[in-house]
């Protein structure tokens, strides 16, 4: 059976490896603040004192996340600390499924995955006095990690750009993982492809969906499925569906629809669910416009 990702525990969105203050600074600095940006979780090792042996905390932190970005730069195959982790994701890739981007910084994919040029001559000084063994355990994480397609910093003229385009595959790729909510569901994967493609989520853009189609034909479940993807992403996330309104106001079953009492009772319970905080109180209705205005709001739209 091909590994499932749903069988390891998941803390984290992304795992960065790398190796230096010149990577940490430069590029994992921005790429960090990317992946905050879109409210994607990274491991941060900034607490952990590196050392010859893979930390337990460590360890445990790869095996916790969804995504180990691997950022190969000259001086990666310098530590044995980072090699050790290449084989715990390589170990992680194979047992749980878990994704791995490589980024090649400011060298060739291919010195990467043959051990060559001055990578190699470093990675060759790091196997000094290392078993034969642990040696050809290195050299496969390497070739198995540069075999993947991933990002070549030379080939992108704008740091920025390439940046931005690495934590929007990211974000899709945790997008498309299949999390217990849909696995019931026959082709529903597909369903929520689409809507993401339509979202473009990467745009800075406000867009809204509608999901239109006749009664019973599972709009609400696309719908629903979409948000439970899409909810981690935001500070505060409400759904509001039929199941919303019936349980705050029995509103299906007496009551006018349209009054004004029910409306009120009806923004009050969405703040409180945006927000986070119980009992809100309003005297007077407020327009969107005025709620807005405080709270930076996603629609998504259901008919």
């Amino acid at each position: 059976m091909a590994p499932s990702s749903s069988s390891c525990n998941r803390v984290y969105d992304v795992f960065p490896s790398f190796s230096g203050e010149d990577v940490r600074v430069t590029f994992l600095s921005h790429f960090l603040k990317e992946l905050d940006r879109k409210l994607i979780i990274a491991f941060k090792d900034s607490k952990i004192e590196r050392s010859q042996s893979l930390d337990p905390v460590l360890k445990q932190a790869i095996r916790d996340s969804r995504i180990a970005v691997v950022v190969f730069s000259k001086n990666y195959a310098s530590s044995s600390w980072c090699l050790n982790e290449l084989l715990e994701i390589v170990k992680c890739k194979e047992d749980c499924g878990q994704m791995v981007i490589p980024v090649f910084y400011g060298l060739d994919p291919s010195h990467v995955r043959k051990q060559t040029g001055d990578f190699g001559k470093i990675f060759a000084e790091t196997c000094k006095n290392r078993t034969e063994e642990v040696k050809i355990q290195w050299r496969r994480a390497l070739t198995d990690v540069a075999n993947i397609l991933g990002y070549h910093s030379v080939t992108w003229g704008n740091e920025a750009k390439m940046i931005e385009k690495i934590a929007n595959d990211v974000l899709g790729k945790l997008l498309l993982t299949t999390p217990n909510d849909s696995e019931e569901f026959v082709g529903i994967e597909d369903h929520i492809a689409a809507m993401i493609v339509l979202l473009q989520l990467e745009s800075e853009e406000v867009r809204m969906v509608g999901i239109w189609g006749s009664s019973g034909i599972g709009k609400t479940t696309i719908a629903r499925v979409l948000f439970n993807r899409l909810s981690r992403h935001f500070q505060g996330s409400v759904f509001i569906d039929r199941r919303f309104i019936s349980k705050s106001m029995d509103i299906y079953r007496k009551g006018n629809p349209d009054d004004y009492s029910m409306k009120l009772h009806l923004q009050e319970n969405f703040l409180s669910k945006i927000l986070g905080k119980r009992h809100i109180k309003i005297d007077h209705l407020l327009k969107y416009n005025h709620i807005s205005h405080h709270i930076h709001i996603s629609w998504l739209l259901i008919e």
